[in-house]
């Protein structure tokens, strides 16, 4: 049986310490903040992060580069037969195509995973990718399995102002201002490759009334759940916003008290800088490999 490493980038949430106890890697993200540059979660924490986003400066995403991850990798192989690697969507970073190119050199010991997720879904990736290998699947059956399983999650995100997606020119600012002075809070989807419009509110309440009867809907017509969540498992997101975070997942375990687990987590840096603090997001995903 093949010892498989499992990888991923910190897109997924995931801390290094917390890494660590979980026996996979992250590979940290990159931002350059003001052209200075900076690692998440190696010298940049969530504190500093929202510190520099809320005093406006100029934050830009990238992906690792071509050496960084085959350092990575070349590193895991020391110890490990083989590696399933676990990017950020396709549709949100380059990040997983330039992966699957460099695996190319890598004689099938790197499988890269295009499961669509990020956050705390692609987070669940990653531990269903340990379960699996614990299981002695080798890295193909992990990859082929969890890119079959990609569609079964949904991730709803409440938005706290239009600031940011104006200042990431995914707004006009006449309509960034008009849903200003409206007081409009948008919701946003992530199912498969994209960030996308869902629905508008006017309250936070509303909001998560959306969400949370759009989970319902999920669970019964996608993942083959009951009205209380059994058969799933059910996550919060949050950006720079903790306790608000913690109020509404008590809100959904009385809303869903037969969910598998709950977890509750800060949404990935590179989509909070896009989206700006005091957004809550819930995820659900089907409890297909426990």
């Amino acid at each position: 049986m093949s010892k498989v490493a499992i990888i991923t980038d910190s897109n997924s949430g995931i801390t290094q310490q917390k890494a660590k106890e979980m026996g996979v890697v992250v590979i940290p993200m990159p931002f350059t903040i003001d052209d200075v540059e900076y690692e998440e979660d190696i010298n940049l924490s969530q504190e500093e992060f929202y510190g520099k986003l809320l005093n406006d400066c100029t934050i830009k995403t990238t992906q690792p580069s071509p050496q960084t991850v085959m350092e990575y990798w070349d590193k895991a192989l020391t110890e490990y037969d083989e590696i399933v690697h676990i990017p950020m969507s396709s549709g949100l970073s380059g990040s997983l195509q330039t992966a699957k190119m460099l695996s190319e050199e890598y004689d099938g010991k790197v499988w890269v995973v295009d499961n669509q997720r990020i956050s705390v879904t692609q987070k669940r990736s990653v531990v269903d990718a340990k379960i699996l290998a614990d299981r002695g699947h080798c890295a193909e059956e992990i990859c082929k399995l969890l890119e079959e399983d990609k569609f079964q999650s949904s991730i709803y995100i409440m938005l706290d102002t239009l600031e940011y997606l104006k200042k990431g020119g995914r707004l006009t600012p006449a309509v960034a201002t008009l849903g200003t002075l409206l007081k409009i809070k948008p919701v946003l989807q992530i199912q498969g490759e994209k960030l996308d419009a869902f629905n508008v509110a006017r309250t936070q309440a509303q909001s998560k009334n959306i969400m949370l009867n759009q989970v319902a809907k999920d669970i019964k017509n996608r993942f083959g759940g009951n009205e209380k969540g059994s058969g799933i498992n059910i996550y919060v997101a949050y950006t720079h916003n903790e306790d608000a975070a913690k109020v509404f997942l008590d809100e959904i375990k009385e809303r869903f008290p037969d969910a598998g687990e709950y977890g509750i987590d800060p949404l990935s840096l590179s989509v909070s800088c896009h989206i700006g603090p005091g957004a809550l997001a819930v995820a659900c995903c089907k409890r297909t490999f426990e």
